[in-house]
This record gives C-alpha cells, structure tokens and sequence, in this order.
C-alpha cells in the first residue's frame, strides 16, 4: 500500500485561481471554474497524495532564455531540481514540488494563459 502524503496549497496557487476565475468569467465560462476547484478536490489532490510523482519532471525541456534559466534556479535551489512537477488535468497545467513527505502545490494555468511567475513562489 502506498503512504500518503500531505498536499499543501500555496499563496501563489490561491492567487492564480482568482486569475483563473477572472480569465474564465471574462470568457463567459464562470460555471468551468467551479468544475475546476471539484477536480482540483476529488481527483488532482487525491491522487497527487497517493502518487506524489505522477507528474512529469518539470526540467525534462530545458529552458531556452536567460531569464528562464535564472528564476528555475531560484526556484529549484529551494526544492531541488529533481522534486518540481508539472501534472496536467484537462485544460490545467499545474507546477508542484514533492518535498519529504509534501506536495506544496505552487501554481496552476489555463492552457491558454501565458507563463508561470516564479517570483511569487517563496516569498
């Protein structure tokens, strides 16, 4: 059997679903975004406590600018690069890190929303 781990949300992930609600009421979709905090609840942190690496290595691809390589560094000086993930659920993208025995979950996009701010992740 496999030992769950605790999920935790952070500042940055809350402030990218009030985005996300935005981006989605603006598009004349406010019901997607109830669905999303569902399958955020019943099946993307259930499963992530089950399966703390089931999303793939967010530093497979390598990063193509210089300001890209600079705030990866940043962040994965804190978590080390080996523990940032990215999990996918439907028109989501999700970015976490699996740190012991946590998975903070660090931010969350539309698929048709530009990048992941990384400066908000530690502060």
């Amino acid at each position: 059997m496999t030992r769950r781990v605790s999920v935790r949300i952070t500042a940055n992930l809350e402030a990218n679903l009030h985005s996300i609600r935005a981006f989605l009421i603006a598009a004349g979709a406010a019901t997607a975004y109830v669905q999303l905090l569902d399958e955020l609840d019943k099946t993307v942190i259930t499963n992530l406590e089950r399966h703390p690496e089931m999303g793939r290595p967010f530093l497979g691809r390598p990063a193509l600018s210089i300001e890209a390589r600079d705030l990866i560094a940043k962040l994965s000086s804190r978590t080390g690069p080996e523990n940032l993930r990215e999990y996918l659920s439907g028109d989501y993208l999700i970015l976490y890190a699996v740190v012991e025995r946590t998975v903070y979950l660090l931010a969350i996009k539309h698929h048709r929303q530009l990048s992941f701010a990384f400066d908000r992740h530690w502060s």
